[in-house]
């Protein structure tokens, strides 16, 4: 219950930035457009390019705008906040309270996530789908499917921006490792460009590293690109990889806090 009233305190703090959130409706909503016709364009060009017909390909689109802010693509996501209470030293009173650094956070990020889906991605793809064919599914089945694997690529997400945080122990000032990071995700994700279009073996390769797991998954469920094996071994590949990243977190987690180092003193 300690954990579950965190992830509720994160949603209803997220719940009070009402301009800000409209206002991340309206970004996400205009990129989704300028997305949207430089996909038509380019699938005019190539109509199967990645496997995907141009309806699915818009649909991806809107899809990656709907999970942009939940998913925290462009990283951040609350996350920054640790870096800074690790900076100031601040992060010692974390560590004095009766509870778990890394499940302590992980539940404001689920929180956090769960507001954002809703303020922030009903509505772009509600309007992406007004605007635009998009091939979105009829089946309830598919939707629940879809939401089970945006939660982990969620997880997955928290892992990867965790270790991020955890590096200021060291660093002190985290935030270029956290710009080389938002980066990669941003490419390795499928947020620009959907991973399956990559060219070759480096499409292989991108789509069994962890920032796959945070966006091209859940698309494919949504589209129906994943089904019976495919989508077994897709949802598998998510779990393993959140397993994987809390694991690694825990294990830096332990070596960070040995010795707490205040910036100053």
């Amino acid at each position: 219950m300690w954990y579950t009233a965190v992830a509720a305190g994160s949603f209803r703090r997220y719940a009070t930035y009402r301009t800000a959130t409209a206002a991340g409706v309206f970004t996400n909503t205009v990129f989704g457009f300028i997305l949207a016709y430089t996909y038509l364009a380019l699938w005019a060009e190539r109509p199967h390019l990645g496997g995907y017909d141009q309806a699915q390909a818009l649909t991806f689109v809107w899809t990656a705008q709907a999970l942009l802010a939940a998913s925290a693509l462009l990283q951040g996501g609350g996350i920054d906040e640790l870096q800074e209470r690790i900076r100031s030293g601040d992060i010692a009173v974390d560590l004095y309270r009766p509870a778990d650094l890394q499940l302590w956070w992980l539940s404001a990020d689920l929180g956090r996530a769960a507001l954002q889906l809703i303020g922030r991605g009903v509505v772009p793809l509600a309007v992406g789908a007004l605007c635009f064919p998009l091939a979105l599914p009829a089946d309830a089945g598919t939707w629940l499917l879809f939401l089970f694997s945006v939660a982990l690529g969620v997880l997955v997400s928290f892992g990867l921006r965790y270790l991020v945080a955890l590096a200021s122990f060291w660093l002190l000032d985290g935030g270029g490792l956290a710009l080389i990071s938002g980066l990669a995700c941003l490419f390795f994700s499928g947020m620009v460009l959907p991973l399956r279009a990559f060219p070759g073996s480096f499409a292989e390769i991108a789509q069994l590293l962890p920032w796959a797991a945070i966006l091209q998954v859940p698309a494919d469920v949504l589209l129906g690109a994943r089904s019976g094996g495919s989508l077994l071994r897709g949802l598998a590949f998510q779990a393993a990889w959140a397993v994987a990243l809390l694991m690694l977190g825990r294990l830096v987690q332990r070596a960070a806090t040995r010795k707490v180092v205040v910036q100053g003193g």
